[in-house]
């Protein structure tokens, strides 16, 4: 199975409308390094450098897998 590695980022976003999960998928990468490198070339551009490095998060998956085999449930929070 060949595995590559998505390079996300992620953090609160907080509006009118309330505190939302904003994710952003930043790309897909052959080995965990070229990730890092992505890391590295971002970190420093508009938007990216307002937000800690721990927003970015790497994800590895198999390529042709299923990831949700078992399905879901969604969970609804009350203040």
């Amino acid at each position: 199975m060949r595995q590559v590695y998505l390079l996300w980022h992620c953090h609160e976003l907080r509006d009118d409308l309330g505190v939302h999960d904003e994710e952003k998928l930043i790309g897909v990468f052959s080995r965990r390094e070229k990730a890092r490198e992505a890391i590295e070339l971002l970190k420093s551009k508009d938007g990216f450098k307002d937000y800690p490095l721990e927003c970015f998060e790497i994800h590895k998956t198999v390529i042709d897998g299923i990831n949700w085999i078992d399905g879901f449930c969604t969970v609804y929070w009350s203040e």
